[in-house]
């Protein structure tokens, strides 16, 4: 079967294969073929790749599927639900028996895992931690790869969602060498270690003081530390202080940021795009956000909304979206 796969010298093909392995795009569908001196390694979806690889030639394909590897589903009865987190598991049980079940079939199974966590908590505070039960590894610590950016972060002590990987490189590919942004609830920098990659000057601020060490590592780890300016506040308090400064906000506090928007405003400088996350009733999903972006911008600012976009549903009937809204003086 043709698939695209990423094509390289052989001397370069270990190094080459554990890049993309540890940024988890190598389709293990199918074999890696040699021709020729080339390697030929399937990957699961082009477009990150080239983040990953700046010398990565993608090619179409035909190679051998891949004996079947051993799923943690051929081991069960049933097929369990699990989310990846770098070499963590993510598990959602009650049950304190299925959930062990469910832990020793994962790390039986083929999948590069040394840790799983079951949820013990929803997220709570307003730091937006959870609780977690270690059911396998030595601690609550992982190391998450994303769009070729490296991001080591506490689950217990953090707060991040894997799922929105696709909707953070999305909002990043806006962004422009010499820009300036600003994450007002930054974390570990899902955002601006991105933005600062992409060469703008970045300014992360969080209430969660792990999350600002973290931010911290994770500008060094990606080597864009002289880009990046991590703070520990609430970032109204911090407002006045980089007034008129951005060029893009990021605002991805969905369930109360309409809260931070006169801190948003203060920010904007005279051309601002402003990337809003709200969560609400699909019947209505972006109205609310645009109504209270207007009244605190407006008159100030001419509003026009650029992109109304759906990240993902988020309950029965409700909506996590994204407003891009441009704000020029």
């Amino acid at each position: 079967m043709e698939v695209p796969c990423v094509r390289v010298a052989r001397e370069a093909g270990e190094a080459t294969r554990t890049t993309l392995a540890d940024a988890d795009l190598i389709d293990d569908d199918y074999e890696i073929a040699v021709e020729d001196g080339w390697l030929y390694i399937p990957v699961t979806d082009p477009d990150p790749v080239q983040a990953v690889l700046e010398d990565g030639e993608i090619v179409p394909r035909t190679v051998d599927e891949r004996d079947t590897q051993t799923t943690p589903a051929d081991l069960l009865a049933f097929e369990p639900s699990y989310e990846r987190l770098g070499r963590a598991a993510l598990i959602d049980e009650d049950d304190s028996e299925r959930a062990r079940e469910i832990a020793d079939a994962i790390l039986e199974s083929d999948l590069p895992v040394g840790t799983v966590l079951n949820k013990a908590s929803k997220v709570k505070g307003e730091t937006r931690v959870r609780d977690w039960e270690l059911l396998a590894g030595e601690d609550t610590e992982v190391v998450h790869r994303e769009y070729g950016c490296e991001f080591l972060l506490d689950l217990a002590e953090v707060y991040f969602s894997p799922r929105l990987a696709t909707e953070r490189h999305r909002v990043a590919e806006q962004v422009e060498t010499g820009e300036h942004a600003f994450d007002m609830f930054a974390g570990v920098g899902p955002f601006a270690i991105p933005f600062a990659n992409r060469g703008a000057e970045c300014v992360g601020v969080d209430i969660n003081d792990d999350a600002i060490d973290y931010l911290r590592e994770n500008a060094r780890r990606n080597g864009v530390e002289d880009r990046v300016t991590a703070i520990n506040d609430d970032v109204r308090d911090v407002a006045t202080d980089y007034e008129d400064w951005a060029d893009h906000i990021v605002m991805n506090l969905p369930h109360s940021a309409d809260e931070f928007l006169e801190a948003a405003v203060t920010l904007a400088g005279d051309d601002c795009v402003l990337h809003y996350y709200d969560i609400q009733h699909e019947d209505d999903p972006f109205g609310p956000g645009e109504r209270a972006i207007r009244a605190a911008a407006e008159p100030e600012y001419d509003v026009t909304v650029e992109t109304r976009h759906t990240v993902r549903s988020y309950a029965p009937h409700e909506l996590n979206v994204c407003l891009d809204v441009r704000l020029e003086r």
